[in-house]
């Protein structure tokens, strides 16, 4: 399996300005998605790296204090990608045809 970027869809916003440096996304995110290079600065913001690799499974933005962080349900959904990985078949993330969601 390549990973979720192959599926070219991602709904993952992060509001950098809003952010207070908590690490609660990176405590949270199963796949790294965030990082912060001042580890060692109290505060330090994060910066969103590696936002392709995101499941939205919406981990970050429900524990994010602050509301920095959404993602939208629906288009590449956690279900749908677990799905497609536990079955091999193509993922199928549209949710207006009563699909994933």
């Amino acid at each position: 399996m390549k990973g979720f970027d192959y599926l070219g869809v991602n709904t993952l916003e992060f509001d950098v300005e809003k952010c207070v440096g908590c690490g609660m996304c990176l405590t949270v995110c199963p796949h790294a998605v965030f990082t912060r290079s001042d580890a060692g600065v109290k505060g330090a913001k994060v910066t969103l790296d590696k936002p392709a690799k995101c499941m939205e499974c919406g981990a970050c933005a429900i524990n994010c204090p602050v509301a920095a962080i959404t993602v939208k349900p629906g288009v590449g959904c956690a279900s749908a990608i677990l799905h497609s990985w536990i079955t091999g078949e193509e993922a199928s993330c549209d949710c207006s045809g009563g699909g994933c969601c």
